[in-house]
């Protein structure tokens, strides 16, 4: 099985070369190849990992389009032409558009409703590559909350460097659950994907939800870090919530999943914990810190 992966030297694609059981991987870069110069007719599955991600209210609208929508369907059109047998779209759970937090559980067959240019050039994407399946050409569409892991940035690393900066900090007894992904489970899901050759949408998330105040705690146990939990005043939490409503739902508010039919339809159960992925991603920020400082 000779699989492409499209976007180089991304956090997920490294840790599929390095942990996926597959072996005959190669990454293509966009920003240096058109995709009618790649040669995906030596490949049997592309994954497209290619993105344009969360960037700053400077970036223009039409730049996610142009990357997640135009890019992506480029991409598939080419493979699909090459004789490509399997396409592996890594969407988003952006897709559902802003949820109404603490109010349930999303589930594949939710309505997607995207309020924002990535979650609706990401939905664009997905409801073209439908268009292009055929039976010689699977579609398999995987949707994930956070991902985390080896390598990990923006916000899950800002967490760990607060974590480990701050002795006191104001997320004690948070009742919220916010499910996520580790990235070798992550892995786990595509590779079953690729083995049953199993197209459709799919939600791939840990088996367990964390609130903040939890996910708190490991980070600061792995980092063998004595940290004060503290809980905020009402009034300050208000305060938060007008000021940074986007900040203030990532960590006081919930968004939950239901992967069930996922789960069943691949017959499949991701190998490792939260507890376990955490423990991991925070050993991994260790040893490449002293690395840094070492060099």
């Amino acid at each position: 099985m000779k699989i492409l992966i499209t976007g180089a030297n991304s956090f997920l694609g490294r840790n599929f070369i390095r942990h996926s059981r597959f072996n005959q991987i190669d990454e293509v870069s966009l920003i240096e190849n058109k995709p009618e110069d790649v040669n995906f007719s030596r490949f049997d599955v592309v994954i497209h990992l290619a993105a344009l991600v969360h960037q700053s209210k400077k970036t223009p609208e039409f730049l996610y389009f142009r990357i997640n929508r135009d890019l992506c369907l480029k991409v598939a059109e080419n493979a699909k032409k090459s004789g490509v047998r399997q396409f592996i779209f890594l969407s988003s759970v952006k897709v559902y558009g802003d949820q109404d937090y603490n109010s349930g559980i999303i589930t594949e067959e939710s309505p997607c409703h995207p309020t924002d240019s990535y979650g609706k050039s990401k939905f664009e994407a997905e409801t073209g590559l439908r268009l292009l399946e055929t039976d010689k050409f699977i579609v398999s569409i995987i949707r994930t909350p956070l991902v985390y892991g080896d390598g990990v940035k923006a916000n899950m690393l800002n967490l760990i460097k607060l974590v480990e900066k701050f002795p006191i900090l104001p997320f004690r007894d948070i009742e919220n659950k916010r499910s996520m992904t580790f990235v070798k489970n992550l892995v786990g899901f595509i590779d079953r994907i690729i083995e049953l050759k199993s197209s459709g949408t799919f939600i791939a998330i840990d088996q367990t939800s964390l609130s903040t105040t939890e996910l708190v705690m490991h980070i600061s146990s792995y980092l063998n870090k004595k940290v004060i939990l503290i809980r905020l005043p009402i009034f300050l939490l208000k305060i938060a919530k007008l000021i940074f409503p986007s900040i203030f739902m990532r960590l006081f508010g919930s968004l939950v999943f239901d992967n069930q039919k996922t789960l069943e339809k691949l017959s499949f159960k991701p190998q490792f914990s939260a507890e376990e992925g955490l423990r991991d991603m925070v050993e991994a920020y260790r040893i490449n810190k002293k690395i840094k400082k070492s060099n």
